[in-house]
């Protein structure tokens, strides 16, 4: 069947839903397309439930600590797994069928279950459909990717998605993957009782972190009991006795890790394979990403591509500011860009990663004056107090404007604390604008005053 639409939107992650939304409100005829699950990535696969296990884990770390709070020593038993998984699944269903719900009863949006495919510029097919619009918004999302190395096809593996089905507690857990998702993951499982290994490719865990930043996190996962193997340069996989092994030399009979269970976290690929964006004369990137210029719209007149298969940025937050600056672009007469954003994100291992702005090595790169304040979190009262004081603050301000450039908080609270350094980026206000401020004691963010007032050169700091 042929209908005409004033807009399709393809995909019901982050973007999509709140930008169907604001279409429908201005008066146009929506059609909404998703072939699997509403939410997306975030709502079933990312945030939402891997924060559920992240609570999950947390509690179960706060009874194996009953005593250093000088409660009774406390047994926790073996972790079932399965009533884990069961809250889990209930958070991530209440989210999803609450967004589906709104969408199927959203005036002017017409909802279509299926893989949507480009036959022609403005033309869509979603099985018998075919749908016409003068303007088309991707919001197609991502999927792990599985990078071919030696033995990828005859081991079974994980992936960040299928991890999330296991209802048995692995005995041992192997991460092939030292960043975001595979630490996670690591720090989950180990707190569920697993025995757990951690292996990178790179020298390093997070690379995309400081230096400073990476060893702490490895001795906070370390400190749990989490093996780490980093430098391992020629992964390859086999069983081994009926079970998943990790080699990581290329030398014949070297370093290798034999587990019960495999998890690959390496990273995610666009879902833009299957799009036919051929038709409408978009080429993506060597990756798979599609190319937009700074108001997200891609090389085909009339079409828009936001969130994760856009590549330009990975994350929830700049998937739903891609919403919000389309959404001014076309219906409130607003110019917002994607480079007025400043990069902010987080990393949810417990205590969790607030990093915003540049890091130390880019001030550093840059050549420019700089200074830099450091605190860690011992002393930091709020943290002290919580017996969670593991990590540090880290700040940086450029020398001459007195603009802050970036922070990284790595402790307790510090995916929240980072955001009043975020707003005072955003309103330009120099770093004394926070040392000049009053904030509530006892807290971790009445500290973030106090590193603005310890600034030293950079020059005069180690290099991280």
């Amino acid at each position: 069947m042929d209908q005409t639409f004033d807009a399709i939107v393809i995909g019901a992650g982050q973007a999509g839903p709140s930008l169907a939304g604001r279409l429908t409100g201005a008066g146009w005829k929506v059609a909404f397309v998703e072939r699997k699950l509403f939410g997306g990535t975030c709502v079933n696969v990312g945030c939402t439930p891997t924060k559920a296990m992240v609570a999950s884990a947390y509690a179960a770390r706060s009874v194996q600590r009953a005593q250093e709070y000088g409660l009774p020593q406390q047994t926790l038993g073996k972790i079932d797994l399965a009533q884990v998984k069961k809250r889990k699944d209930g958070i991530v269903a209440a989210s999803r069928n609450g967004l589906e719900s709104w969408l199927g009863s959203m005036n002017g949006c017409t909802v279509f279950r299926g893989t949507a495919k480009f036959i022609a510029p403005g033309t869509v097919q979603v099985n018998d459909d075919i749908l016409h619009a003068s303007k088309v918004f991707l919001n197609v999302g991502a999927r792990p990717s599985v990078p071919k190395m030696p033995g990828v096809g005859e081991v079974p593996y994980l992936t960040s998605t299928t991890i999330l089905d296991l209802d048995t507690l692995p005995e041992h857990l192997i991460v092939v993957g030292g960043s975001y998702v595979g630490l996670e993951f690591a720090q989950i499982f180990r707190r569920f009782g697993s025995e757990v290994t951690v292996i990178e490719r790179a020298s390093r865990l997070v690379t995309h972190e400081d230096d400073d930043v990476s060893a702490e996190v490895k001795k906070i996962l370390e400190a749990e009991g989490i093996r780490i193997e980093s430098g391992a340069e020629c992964i390859g996989l086999a069983m081994q006795d009926g079970r998943p092994a990790v080699h990581m030399d290329c030398s014949e009979g070297k370093r290798q890790v034999v587990g019960s269970h495999l998890l690959l976290a390496l990273g995610r690929s666009p879902n833009t394979d299957d799009l036919g964006l051929d038709a409408i004369g978009i080429v993506p990137d060597k990756h798979g990403f599609v190319p937009v210029n700074d108001r997200l719209e891609t090389s085909a007149p009339g079409v828009w591509a936001l969130g994760d298969c856009n590549g330009r940025g990975a994350f929830t937050h700049t998937s739903y500011n891609d919403f919000e600056i389309v959404a001014a672009n076309i219906l409130d007469n607003e110019p917002r860009k994607v480079s007025d954003r400043i990069q902010v994100h987080g990393l949810f291992i417990d205590p969790p990663l607030g990093q915003v702005g540049m890091t130390e090595r880019e001030v550093r790169e840059t050549g420019k004056p700089a200074l830099m304040g450091i605190r860690p979190m011992t002393k930091v009262g709020r943290a002290v107090e919580k017996g969670e004081s593991r990590g540090f603050m880290k700040v940086l301000v450029d020398a001459e404007s007195k603009q802050i450039l970036g922070a990284s908080i790595l402790g307790t609270g510090g995916d929240e604390a980072v955001h009043c350094i975020l707003t005072a980026m955003y309103a330009k206000q120099p770093y004394t604008l926070l040392t000049h401020s009053m904030h509530i004691h006892p807290t971790v963010s009445e500290l973030i005053p106090t590193v603005f007032g310890e600034l030293k050169p950079l020059e005069e700091s180690a290099t991280s």
